[in-house]
């Protein structure tokens, strides 16, 4: 079984995203990059901020979740890059870089297809 960490912008998870709703939503409908799931069994084990700008906290925090999950047995096995930081964050690539690079797991950019075309619309 697939267990899902998703990886957002602190800032955006606090103050925008309103309990992040669209990612989660996008992973029970398995839509978006999360299509990749349809025919298997998937678990959403967190949604983990990066700690703020510009990332410095992303490695503590991932020890921090692999550490509290550890007794319970649930460690994820893919990390999906939420939007915030996938197509608005300025320190994406050095986030992405050190979450690849010190996980050892799969690393997805994208979570849900919900992204407005245009604000007025």
């Amino acid at each position: 079984m697939e267990k899902i960490l998703i990886l957002g912008c602190k800032n955006t998870m606090d103050d925008v995203c309103i309990g992040c709703s669209r990612c989660i939503v996008g992973f029970n409908k398995k839509a978006g990059s999360f299509s990749a799931y349809q025919d298997a069994e998937a678990e959403l084990i967190g949604l983990l901020g990066c700690g703020g700008c510009p990332g410095a906290s992303i490695v503590p925090r991932l020890a921090q979740m692999k550490l509290w999950n550890a007794p319970m047995g649930e460690i994820p096995t893919k990390i999906h890059i939420a939007p915030c930081i996938a197509s608005h964050c300025p320190h994406k690539d050095v986030i992405i870089q050190k979450v690849k690079k010190l996980s050892g797991i799969e690393v997805i950019e994208g979570t849900h297809p919900y992204l407005p075309e245009d604000i007025f619309a």
